[in-house]
């Protein structure tokens, strides 16, 4: 898997058996923070473990950039939390021109609560084309900037 941090800058493949794009074969991920513990590989690639979780608290960014562009119909994401009550919020987005201009495909919240909800599975049905970045922002908490982001899983297809 190639990644590499982000800085302040703002920067057709087949599905894999099992229907899932194979993002170690096909893209470039970047991160604005990552806990060694906890890397961006547990997320995104089949078998990673227990996710991704940033390093340090506030919004956090992972973006994709695919070698070629791709045909996206579907976009799962995975958010687990069992510890503390918050409410996250997410924007997923789109870009055809390698990141210059991005289109939001949804922007959602959702409340965690360690005596319920503690894990949210969100599939997106999309028909993208021509798609070369794609960029997940997360606002761990909306109400306290001291949360720190977490993703279990990203799958594309």
């Amino acid at each position: 898997m190639r990644k590499r941090l982000i800085d302040g800058d703002q920067q057709a493949a087949t599905p894999a058996t099992g229907e899932w794009l194979n993002l170690d074969d096909l893209a470039e991920v970047a991160i604005s923070s990552e806990d060694a513990a906890h890397p961006i590989e547990s997320a995104l690639l089949p078998g990673g473990g227990g996710g991704w979780r940033a390093a340090v608290p506030g919004q956090q960014t992972i973006r994709l950039r695919f070698d070629q562009p791709q045909k996206l119909r579907r976009i799962r994401l995975t958010f687990v939390e069992t510890a503390v009550s918050r409410t996250q919020e997410y924007v997923l987005r789109w870009s055809a021109d390698g990141g210059h201009s991005y289109r939001e495909i949804v922007r959602q919240q959702w409340n965690f609560n360690p005596q319920g909800a503690t894990s949210e599975t969100e599939e997106h049905r999309v028909e993208l084309s021509g798609v070369n970045a794609l960029e997940l922002m997360i606002t761990p908490d909306i109400g306290n900037g001291q949360a720190l982001a977490s993703l279990a899983r990203l799958q594309i297809a």
